[in-house]
């Protein structure tokens, strides 16, 4: 009975400790759906609209999108110098990440400033990164061009920017450089979570060195790698305002990406005629594209055991 008495009187706190809770979130939950929700809802809307922003959208159906998939051939040529880009940079980022990580963890406290020096690209402004690599592979005055020469291997200046390997090479060692250590710290948190314990009986089990890594590390840190994996992925997919500050799409918009290609006819930049409707069309697309490329991922390393 006193039990129950003093459960009741707990009552009106469990109440007021809500309000407040929810008071406390409706900032963010109301900014969350004007810059998440509202913007969805735009798309949707003007997807099938022949509309640039200012005059009477005009309806025209599934128009923008059969343009897309019969007369745009630069879409998809984005699409798979996204797709290029990404693949690229993930093969050496997330192992380089989980090395460093590995490292890090094996220096304890004394890998402090090395954890310090390797996080702070992540912390600069994507635009500023975009800007330090385009002057570092100049053609005349790049320093890595001075470099190269210096060590005599090559004989004369090479043109990063005019070819668009080379341009997609410079955007996707830039893009290693600044996410390598966001990625590295994931990794090193997870790593720290692994006992100790398994290790010390691996060890006395005669399990060492590299399967040691594969057998104990590597299934411990599986729901940390599965996120950092995904996070990566939809990251890459994404990448807009590095490219915009290196390349802009340069040589001839063999560079181009398909967020920076959409962007462009939302804003009209680089001479395009501005087209909210065929935008928001090219919006709808690539969304339904990565929402599949993430269903399939999360299916696929769910069949992987990442989290066992």
């Amino acid at each position: 009975m006193k039990q129950s008495i003093q459960s009741n009187s707990s009552l009106p706190w469990i109440g007021r400790d809500s309000t407040q809770a929810v008071l406390m979130i409706l900032p963010m939950l109301i900014g969350f759906f004007i810059f998440t929700y509202c913007p969805i809802l735009y798309i949707l809307r003007y997807a099938l609209f022949d509309y640039n922003g200012f005059a009477h959208a005009t309806f025209t159906g599934p128009n923008n999108l059969i343009r897309i998939f019969q007369r745009d051939p630069a879409y998809w040529d984005s699409v798979l110098n996204t797709l290029v880009l990404s693949g690229g940079k993930l093969l050496i980022e997330i192992p380089l990440a989980l090395l460093l990580a590995v490292l890090l963890q094996r220096q304890g406290k004394t890998g402090g400033g090395f954890r310090v020096t390797l996080f702070l690209p992540t912390i600069i402004s994507t635009a500023i990164v975009g800007l330090i690599f385009t002057l570092m592979f100049g053609a005349t005055q790049g320093i890595v061009n001075m470099m190269l020469m210096k060590i005599h291997l090559i004989s004369r200046p090479i043109d990063w920017m005019g070819s668009k390997w080379t341009a997609l090479a410079m955007i996707g060692f830039a893009s290693i450089w600044a996410y390598v250590g966001i990625n590295m710290i994931f990794f090193l948190m997870a790593l720290q979570g692994v006992p100790r314990e398994l290790y010390e009986c691996a060890t006395l089990d005669g399990c060492t060195g590299f399967k040691r890594f594969v057998r104990i590390t590597l299934p411990m840190i599986g729901p940390i790698f599965r996120v950092v994996l995904l996070n990566a992925i939809i990251g890459s997919l994404k990448v807009t305002d590095l490219v915009l500050a290196s390349t802009n799409g340069q040589p001839g918009g063999k560079t181009e990406v398909v967020m920076t290609y959409v962007f462009k006819y939302f804003t009209g930049m680089s001479g395009r005629r501005i087209e909210v409707g065929y935008a928001s069309a090219m919006s709808l697309v690539t969304g339904i594209f990565l929402a599949a490329m993430s269903f399939f991922y999360l299916k696929a390393s769910k069949k992987m055991n990442l989290e066992d």
